[in-house]
């Protein structure tokens, strides 16, 4: 299980995102909290607190993963 922040600046980040993901063959899940939504979901992410860093988790082995999420990736200062 791989496990990275994820912040975004605006919704078209986030359609971004979700069309990035979806083309790869396994499961994200997004959220904070208690709140867990799949990543997939354009809904699901719109619903939760976008202002805050979020926590993506996924299984996968995939390199491409990590190149392609890198500019929504959010480094803690």
């Amino acid at each position: 299980m791989r496990k990275v922040n994820v912040k975004f600046r605006d919704v078209e980040q986030v359609r971004q995102f979700v069309n990035i993901i979806d083309k790869f063959d396994a499961s994200f899940d997004l959220g904070s909290g208690k709140k867990i939504v799949d990543a997939k979901s354009i809904l699901g992410v719109m619903a939760l607190d976008l202002s805050r860093p979020l926590c993506l988790r996924y299984q996968s082995d995939d390199k491409e993963i990590e190149e392609k999420i890198a500019p929504f990736v959010y480094l803690e200062a």
